[in-house]
């Protein structure tokens, strides 16, 4: 499975709950994309999420139907360490 990374932009400060993030699970899960994990910028407007799916177009799809921004798509090919190695992903 392809992995990406996806930027989210928020007009409000976004406050993550377990229930936002079991419902966006279930959403993924029917749009067969997996959600890794995500990091929150300090002000709380824009996450930076790690992803597997088959597509650009099945994250979008997903974003979407959750009703969460997906502003900024990107499929990786790889992953360079601190000693400069790099691996596929």
């Amino acid at each position: 499975m392809t992995i990406f990374v996806i930027e989210r932009s928020y007009a409000e400060a976004f406050d993550p709950t377990a229930e936002g993030a079991r419902e966006i699970n279930l959403i993924n899960d029917e749009e067969g994309v997996r959600w890794l994990y995500s990091f929150l910028s300090v002000d709380r407007r824009k996450t930076y999420c790690l992803y597997e799916a088959p597509s650009v177009e099945a994250i979008r799809r997903a974003a979407v139907r959750a009703g969460i921004p997906a502003d900024v798509v990107i499929e990786l090919s790889g992953k360079v360490h601190s000693d400069g190695s790099l691996n596929p992903v």
